[in-house]
């Protein structure tokens, strides 16, 4: 019915009317817009979603760290936005787009990624709140709805911030 693909494979534009339908076209004011401003996508492990040849889907993935009071900085994949085409909502493209990400950071040398997103969604790919929460953003957000998904050790607090280089 879908397929994946790289999100190198899609026009920039579609993605852009793809988030817009998402999301509206105020987005870029939330606070996890803010916090990858600068940044540019982590290629490896960011993907589009396709039906019949038309964009119905994009995860965006996108280079962050983890500052912390002793001066560390902890790189951290910062995952979204993920969008589904309203009229495609309901047909597992979320979950596609989630679980070829999941095997890509498994896979790749990553060793922790990010969010904001709703844990009740999010937990079955392995997200959760434990890791992150004292951890802080600058901007408005729910603190149980930063969550993360770690392969190894981070620090229990810290501030979140953009990263220019990616994390691999």
């Amino acid at each position: 019915m879908f397929t994946l693909s790289p999100l190198a494979d899609a026009d920039p534009a579609a993605i852009e009317s793809l988030l817009d339908a998402a999301f509206g076209t105020d987005r870029h004011g939330r606070t996890a817009y803010r916090l990858r401003t600068g940044s540019t996508a982590i290629a490896p492990l960011s993907f589009a979603a396709w039906i019949d040849g038309q964009l119905v889907g994009s995860l965006q993935s996108w280079p962050v760290a983890l500052a912390t009071p002793d001066g560390g900085d902890w790189p951290l994949v910062m995952v979204g936005p993920v969008a589904v085409a309203p009229a495609q909502q309901g047909l597992g493209i979320g979950k596609a787009l989630m679980a070829a990400l999941v095997d890509a950071f498994a896979a790749g040398p990553w060793t922790g990624m990010m969010m904001i997103g709703d844990p009740e969604y999010y937990g079955r790919f392995g997200f959760t709140a434990a890791p992150a929460t004292d951890w802080r953003i600058d901007g408005p957000y729910e603190q149980r709805r930063l969550l993360a998904r770690i392969k190894t050790a981070y620090p229990a607090t810290g501030e979140l911030r953009a990263a220019a280089l990616p994390v691999a």
